[in-house]
């Protein structure tokens, strides 16, 4: 796990006037800290949080190299506290005596203070961001040395793991763990007695869930769109100078790329197994080339479970070393013509690669589905959507990574179709005719680490998850398929009710916990657990900030609202994080991430105003009581969004960072 900030930041409140983010929380006030709308049942007031901590060890966060604090101008003394006059008076009765010693030394001095013009005390954006890396995290050869042949022990209640900064007490009943998550008290059995050894443990079961299998085994399926629109052609730049230039078509470009990736799979990987399946206004079963072709046509386009059946049950393909000959014959032979049953190929596709975990599904199209399940031609309807999540949840269960590829100039609706990439933990890009080869190669070597990925973040009860649906302080996302360098994040902040109490603790606990099967079916847990030092806004240094964390979230963050439709929560979100990636800038220059990221929240930040620019649009167009509404709700329509940005914001979900860890040894708490 990796913090944008070393503290957690307690009085973080977002500014907008709209509390749509933060309805779930119970009794939170929307205004600033330093506004007076908080009420009482909140805590002190915000005069009583700026010198809540004047003496205390939190300028720790506020490095003393900064320059800010080499003018004395800036540095302001807090003010003494106020003197009792009991006190005062005691004192003038009580003279010290002149036989006692002087003091050998003068009275440390105060510490500094930062000047309140320096304006860091209202974050726009919120810092309370962890990043993890989840791809390095569950590549177990990586994490023997951690490893336990054991279950984890559970809080009853929360479900937080007993950890190496548990604290168990013996009582007349046993040994006792009250958690440090909940507060709920457990009885430890003897088998859990001796506390973790590390506050990063892998737990692995032994047991296989499934018969095993070879990992050579997995299959890639091909599925090629051959309709008539695949024939239109581009021209292509050759290595000689010729007068006449060379057109190819868009099927062309596809079938050399098909041949050099058998080609390269029977040098790197003999024993895959590699099927193809073509569609247009029928679906073609090819397999391996060896066996009679399937072909699905009419009413067998409708019938989801009948082309789900028929891709289970398809004869079982050769591996590549028995097939390249036959496969690359009816690659050669594809023609084009016809319309696109894009839908059926899919789910076929995706039904033979189900019996192999770890297995891939290419698709190549150039055109919306028009024909059977999944018909995008029209308005999509509420079923053509379904139809594409129920697909891409059906393939994530089986450990199928399904990517997408389309060519640049075509509108195949892929904010639809892209769900199918976009949940199985693969990939979508639109290519052209030249560079259709290497992304596909580039495809073929992005290889399955771990299925059935959940992630929990557990921390202290007070913590809650911004933009989630609930106000709990734990936090579950179903994560699915993984692949190497996979990241994600997690924002989170404090209740308003919480902050008095939180900032009386010294540090609050956070945990992580992966629950997954590794690619040999073998169940396990990595569990990491953390403590943080908690702190202010105003002692908070935009200057010690992870530029890379915050990119990353604010990236994946603004893409998941953005096709949610939270297209207004999208922009305020971009807007926040412009300006304090501004504030890091200033105080730490990196012009390498400050140009990748800003491009990132630029690009976002053009594809919401369009998505709002269209819905006013349209509110002015049709004045009738549904468009006002819309225009007023907090979604905004994303359906009618371009294959280019769709790809944009598909490729911004799983956005990583682009350097290496700025502190890669700094992995536990202060």
């Amino acid at each position: 796990m990796e913090f944008a900030c070393s503290h957690v930041v307690c009085n973080w409140q977002p500014v907008s006037d709209v509390p749509a983010l933060y309805a779930a929380v119970p009794s939170c006030s929307y205004s600033s800290w330093d506004g007076s709308a908080q009420s009482a049942a909140q805590g002190p007031s915000s005069s009583s949080y700026r010198d809540y901590h004047d003496y205390d060890n939190r300028i720790a966060v506020i490095p003393r190299s900064h320059q800010g604090y080499q003018d004395d101008s800036s540095l302001v003394p807090p003010p003494l506290p106020p003197r009792q006059g009991s006190r005062s008076r005691t004192s003038q009765r009580h003279q010290r005596p002149q036989s006692l010693p002087l003091p050998s030394s003068a009275p440390p001095p105060l510490p500094p203070r930062v000047s309140h013009s320096c304006n860091e005390r209202n974050l726009k954006a919120n810092v309370n961001v962890v990043s993890v890396s989840v791809g390095r995290l569950l590549d177990i050869t990586k994490a023997e040395d951690i490893q336990q042949f054991q279950n984890p022990f559970y809080c009853k209640s929360c479900q937080g793991s007993l950890s190496a900064l548990s604290v168990p007490r013996h009582r007349q009943q046993g040994t006792v763990w009250c958690c440090e998550f909940c507060g709920q008290e457990n009885v430890l059995p003897s088998t859990a007695s001796h506390l973790p050894h590390s506050r990063d443990v892998l737990y692995v079961s032994e047991d296989m869930d499934g018969d095993y299998i070879n990992l050579e085994d997995m299959l890639v399926v091909f599925c090629v769109d051959i309709s008539g629109s695949m024939s239109v052609t581009d021209e292509v730049s050759t290595a000689s100078k010729a007068k006449t230039p060379l057109y190819i078509s868009r099927l062309q470009s596809v079938q050399d790329a098909l041949l050099k990736s058998l080609n390269s799979l029977l040098q790197t990987s003999p024993r895959r197994r590699v099927a193809l399946v073509t569609f247009n206004d029928e679906v073609t079963v090819y397999g391996d080339g060896t066996t009679v072709p399937l072909t699905l046509r009419d009413w067998g386009l409708m019938d989801y479970d009948h082309l789900k059946s028929q891709g289970e049950n398809f004869t079982t393909p050769h591996c590549i070393a028995e097939s390249i000959l036959p496969l690359s014959r009816k690659v050669q032979e594809m023609k084009e013509h016809g319309a696109t049953a894009l839908g059926p190929a899919a789910l076929i596709s995706i039904a033979m690669a189900s019996r192999y975990m770890g297995s891939k599904v290419i698709i190549c199209t150039d055109g919306r589905a028009n024909i059977g399940l999944g018909d995008l031609e029209e308005e999509p309807t509420p079923s053509s959507s379904y139809f594409y999540s129920r697909l891409a949840e059906e393939a994530s269960a089986k450990g199928v990574i399904v990517s997408v590829l389309t060519f640049k100039g075509t509108d195949c609706r892929l904010v639809e179709v892209g769900t199918l990439a976009d949940r199985t933990g693969g990939k979508v890009n639109i290519v052209n005719i030249s560079n259709v080869s290497s992304e596909i190669q580039s495809l073929l070597k992005d290889n399955i680490i771990a299925t059935s990925v959940k992630a929990t973040l557990l921390s202290a009860d007070g913590i809650f998850y911004p933009y989630e649906d609930h106000c709990s302080h734990k936090l579950v996302k179903e994560v699915g398929n993984v692949t190497e360098g996979l990241e994600i994040t997690f924002e989170f902040a404090v209740k308003p009710s919480s902050v008095e109490s939180f900032l009386r603790r010294d540090r609050l606990p956070f945990q992580l916990q992966l629950d997954f099967k590794t690619r040999e079916l073998q169940k396990a847990t990595r569990i990491l657990t953390e403590q943080r030092r908690v702190t202010t806004s105003s002692w908070v240094w935009t200057g010690s900030l992870n530029m890379s964390v915050l990119g990353v979230h604010c990236a994946q963050l603004c893409a998941r609202l953005t096709m949610e439709g939270r297209v207004l929560e999208a922009q305020r979100q971009l807007q926040a994080q412009q300006e304090l990636l501004q504030q890091i800038c200033d105080k730490q220059p990196n012009t390498n991430e400050e140009s990748v990221y800003g491009n990132w929240i630029s690009t976002m930040s053009h594809i919401c105003e369009d998505l709002t620019e269209n819905t006013q649009a349209l509110s002015l167009s049709f004045q009738n009581q549904r468009s006002r509404d819309l225009l007023q709700s907090k979604t905004v329509p994303v359906k009618g969004l371009s294959d280019e940005a769709a790809n944009v914001v598909y490729q911004m979900k799983r956005a990583k960072s682009i350097a290496l860890r700025r502190h890669p040894a700094d992995t536990l708490g202060l």
